[in-house]
């Protein structure tokens, strides 16, 4: 089956939020069977940490929960607009280094905010970074992502049926 749905996740240095929701998308889609279907990747608004691997402590909270986070840190193309369906950023300073980047009004639309798929988490409007936190920050990191994620799965679905 073609991959028929693509999906980019975009926080500030690719190094801790979009990686771990990169990770955290493929565990849902793959749960429901889903894996050939979507497409997922992530990248960040900044460049400095092109070709790292995320951050050792995201690397170490995701593996306590079997995620594996393999992807290499890069910066968001042009290209990525008109390629995936959907860039989801992962607070407000993303989204508006995002709108800025996009090329036009129809890829402007694809722009989300990962708090829109929040069913657990209200009280937050953004997925925090946790890169100057300690180890909660990371797992309450994984714990946003790990319901936002669900929530998106269902909300494209019919998309996918589509296909």
């Amino acid at each position: 089956m073609k991959k028929s749905y693509k999906l980019l996740f975009v926080c500030l240095g690719n190094i801790c939020r979009s990686p771990a929701a990169e990770g955290m998308m493929r565990r849902v889609v793959e749960r429901e069977g889903l894996a050939d279907c979507v497409e997922i990747d992530s990248a960040g608004t900044y460049g400095g940490h092109r070709g790292q691997l995320p951050d050792p402590r995201m690397r170490s909270a995701a593996a306590n929960r079997g995620l594996q986070l393999t992807h290499r840190a890069r910066k968001i193309t042009e290209e990525d607009f008109y390629d995936f369906d959907r860039i989801i950023v992962m607070d407000d300073m993303n989204y508006e280094n995002v709108f800025r980047l996009s090329p036009t009004r129809e890829t402007d639309n694809k722009i989300f905010r990962m708090r829109e798929f929040f069913t657990r988490f209200p009280e937050w409007s953004y997925v925090p970074d946790p890169y100057y936190e300690g180890h909660e920050g990371f797992e309450l990191v994984l714990d946003m992502l790990e319901d936002g994620c669900a929530t998106l799965l269902q909300e494209i679905k019919p998309d996918l049926q589509r296909a």
